[in-house]
């Protein structure tokens, strides 16, 4: 008697669901650490005023490209996708590189939803947007509070300024890219949905409002301008000192003067910075002549 052969056995739903976790690919954090590292070397590598940071993107996602995808020919078409122009704040920015790189993972595992379109529409879409937050808290807030606290602790010329700011600066920079990395990372395409819409515009509303009060107190408190200028009658006794008027009417008005003038000149007339400290030197220059300003220097 002819025996039947049996069917092929099918895999069990356990056995498949195994096959597909052992078939999905992972970025490990040594891929991650590593994609960190270049953009936080070198998220200016190769600036310039065409391109700004999209050779420092190019570098960050390479490790990952190369772990994600085995053929060369995959790995230039995924790395196509990182060459249209990238520029935002670099610190704050760093979550931007952690999204796509989640993104990317997802793509390499053939998610349908997410395609090279999509990741560069999503870098797009915030690198604006983290600009304006990252200028904001970094450059408006962060770095006046710190240069703040080093001039304190200058005084005298003591060194312990200098070296709090260097420390303290690159102890916050590296942890604070490094989490915001990480949670991009984590976040994935979600991200977009926090960092962008109403509630990033009032997030961002609140870190410029806070941004301009430490200005307006690191200005207040370390920026003085006084005028010397007084008149004296025949018998040589002072009758009118200006400084003693000024201060009776709005005190310390020169020094908000100044800082109003500075302001607008680099804000509204876009004025460098070095061109306005040039220009304050000479207004100082031309005060001293006229007997306006006294510098106190004795010969």
């Amino acid at each position: 008697m002819q025996k039947r052969r049996q069917p092929p056995a099918v895999p069990s739903m356990t056995m498949r669901r195994r096959y597909n976790m052992a078939a999905e690919k992972k970025l490990s954090k040594k891929a991650l650490k590593k994609s960190f590292r270049n953009w936080y070397y070198g998220h200016l590598t190769c600036f310039s005023q065409e391109h700004m940071q999209t050779f420092g993107y190019l570098c960050a996602m390479l490790p990952l490209v190369e772990e994600l995808y085995d053929t060369k020919e995959e790995q230039k078409e995924a790395m196509e996708t990182y060459t249209a122009f990238f520029n935002t704040e670099p610190q704050v920015g760093s979550v931007i590189v952690g999204v796509t790189a989640g993104l990317e993972e997802a793509k390499a595992n053939g998610n349908q939803d997410v395609d090279a379109e999509t990741i560069n529409g999503i870098r797009a879409g915030l690198m604006g947007p983290l600009a304006g937050i990252g200028d904001s808290l970094v450059v408006g807030t962060l770095i006046p509070i710190l240069l703040g606290i080093a001039l304190g602790l200058s005084s005298g010329g003591s060194v312990v300024g200098p070296i709090f700011y260097i420390v303290v600066w690159n102890l916050l920079i590296t942890f604070g890219m490094r989490f915001l990395y990480f949670k991009g990372y984590e976040l994935g395409g979600k991200a977009v949905d926090i960092l962008v819409g109403e509630q990033a515009t009032a997030i961002r509303e609140s870190i410029v409002m806070l941004g301009t009060m430490v200005v307006g107190a690191v200005a207040a408190t370390w920026v003085s301008v006084k005028t010397s200028f007084h008149l004296v009658n025949d018998a040589g006794k002072e009758f009118l000192n200006l400084q003693n008027q000024l201060d009776s009417v709005y005190p310390n008005v020169l020094t908000a003067a100044f800082i109003i003038f500075c302001w607008w000149l680099m804000s509204k007339k876009r004025v460098s910075p070095v061109v306005t400290m040039l220009i304050l030197v000479v207004v100082a220059f031309a005060g001293v002549v006229v007997g306006f300003f006294n510098p106190g220097l004795k010969y």
